[in-house]
């Protein structure tokens, strides 16, 4: 089967349902969205805290694992990632956070054009519905919702709150407002008690639309080219192989993990290691699947004197309560985040702007790996943890090709805390994390602090437990990096893959430095852009 589009949108994620939405509003141009993953109509998605669920679902989920990393003592790390209609932004954790202005106006610096602060604020602001009310900041009547928690929020995040504020740290109200920096409770991606996915603000609606056509269960095995101009795409479905051919262009927006490893599978990508795989080489593109950079963290978690969220999701009438509540009010536990409380501060007086992301979160979920216990069943005790991950990660990893079979998974290394000046931040952080519960207000609710526990005192065994216990807070990005330089990146600042035609990259992958914080409000900005530029470059503007 081979039929012909204006535009060929490979992975209906975080950014790929923003384009084709965009896209398709031009009734003149024809889209084809293709996505391995199947249907977002399924309870743990549409349900927010089912992320639990999801997080390891063959059906939601590819399910990744790393090569086995020496910075976390040897552990390989699972790394979920959406396989499903609206990507990772149908089974994350929801939170809503856009960066630092001085990330984007990083970008720009680093020959970027169009992608400072300034730039992609209208972006952001168009996208979003913000509940808690419009500003210069905030935008309001966008596709995606953004819902606060202020008046839902369980009552030990006032304690967090109030630890915080005894250490020092400013109260901040909207952590996507005038400045990231400060401690508060999170916003989250919901609408009316469901999650609100990429799908469900922009690709859901666009559905109706004669000139939007969307492929489930359509795994993209190559890109095709004429010369050096991508011209469509190679895809099985149902146990066929199928092409489609691109009138325009090719968008890739499979995600930081896919949207390299199809590169590689196609051609484009580090000559050295394609040809021994025995894939012909399109262009020889070292920087493919390199500059991987990831947000990692640890928590400290606690017993708890006063009932936290364990006390009614643990016991089966608690969880009974809190099911029937939400189905009849859509509203409860199991409408929200179970990151309550975070905020973004500087670990240590030196810092020029916030460089931890903090998190605090009215439950406790013990685990020999992360996520492996369903949300619904936390601890059996009343708990509760505060963590932390680094906000600009040094450390670099990569993504490369163990076979040419496009159904095998990547080799991911990320290399975590590789470098001394991670590891030294990481440390601050764990200092900070026990100041805020020495303060009068945690002490009120800290029976004990289990993990890592009072006889971890010193430098050293602190960063041993580091170490042992830090993990991915699922943020991979840069495997596609931007720049000006086709040796040091992949993509220009119209995201078009250098030295080759009719083909961009848009998705987190094109990250050239990672932004502060959670990456799916980042990456569907991205979409807003990337559908910019390409209805700007096709009109000859």
């Amino acid at each position: 089967m081979t039929d012909t589009f204006d535009f060929i949108v490979i992975g209906a994620g975080s950014a790929g349902c923003v384009i084709a939405s965009r896209l398709s509003e031009r009734t003149g141009l024809k889209v084809l969205v293709l996505e391995a993953g199947g249907s977002d109509r399924n309870f743990w998605v549409r349900m927010p805290i089912g992320y639990g669920k999801a997080f390891h679902h063959p059906g939601l989920n590819w399910k990744y694992m790393t090569e086995p990393d020496a910075g976390t003592t040897g552990e390989a790390c699972y790394w979920p990632r959406g396989k499903v209609i609206g990507g990772s932004s149908s089974i994350n954790a929801m939170v809503y956070i856009r960066g630092q202005a001085a990330d984007f106006d990083n970008w720009a610096a680093l020959g970027n054009p169009g992608w400072g602060f300034a730039d992609v604020l209208p972006a952001y602001r168009r996208m979003e519905d913000n509940l808690a009310g419009v500003d210069q900041w905030r935008g309001g009547g966008g596709p995606l919702t953004i819902t606060s928690i202020e008046d839902v929020a369980h009552p030990l995040c006032a304690n967090y709150l109030a630890g915080a504020a005894e250490v020092g740290l400013p109260r901040n109200g909207d952590f996507n407002g005038g400045t990231q920096e400060g401690v508060g409770l999170y916003q989250i991606t919901t609408r009316a008690g469901f999650r609100c996915s990429a799908a469900t603000a922009y690709l859901n609606p666009a559905r109706r639309r004669a000139n939007l056509e969307i492929r489930s269960h359509a795994h993209a095995t190559r890109i095709l080219f004429e010369g050096g101009r991508a011209v469509g795409v190679e895809y099985r479905r149902g146990g066929k192989l199928h092409r489609a051919m691109a009138g325009r262009e090719v968008i890739l927006s499979a995600g930081a993990v896919n949207s390299p490893q199809l590169l590689m599978l196609s051609g484009v990508g580090p000559a050295r290691s394609l040809k021994p795989l025995g894939i012909d080489v399109v262009r020889d593109a070292p920087m493919v699947g390199r500059n991987l950079q990831d947000h990692v963290g640890f928590d400290h978690v606690y017993r708890s004197s006063k009932p936290s969220l364990n006390d009614v999701l643990r016991p089966w009438w608690g969880r009974l309560a809190v099911g029937l509540r939400y189905l009849l009010n859509r509203d409860g536990p199991l409408s929200m985040s179970l990151n309550q409380g975070g905020g973004f501060v500087r670990s240590a007086p030196g810092r020029t702007r916030p460089n931890l992301q903090l998190y605090f979160s009215p439950l406790s979920y013990t685990r020999a790996l992360p996520g492996r216990r369903a949300l619904m069943s936390p601890d059996a005790f009343a708990g509760f943890q505060m963590g932390i991950s680094n906000c600009h990660p040094t450390s670099r990893g990569e993504i490369g090709l163990k076979t040419a079979d496009p159904f095998a998974a990547p080799k991911i290394v990320p290399n975590y805390l590789s470098t001394e000046a991670d590891m030294a931040e990481m440390l601050e952080g764990a200092r900070l994390l026990r100041r805020i519960a020495a303060t009068a207000p945690m002490r009120e609710i800290i029976a004990s602090e289990l993990k890592p526990g009072p006889a971890v005192q010193s430098d050293g065994e602190l960063a041993a437990d580091i170490r042992a216990r830090t993990s991915t807070v699922f943020h991979p990005c840069g495997t596609c990096g931007m720049g000006a330089d086709p040796v040091t990146s992949v993509v220009d600042a119209r995201l078009r893959v250098h030295g080759i035609e009719g083909l961009r990259v848009a998705d987190a992958a094109i990250f050239p430095v990672i932004p502060s914080g959670n990456l799916n409000a980042p990456s569907m900005m991205v979409g807003e852009k990337a559908a910019e530029m390409i209805l700007a470059d096709m009109a000859g503007v």
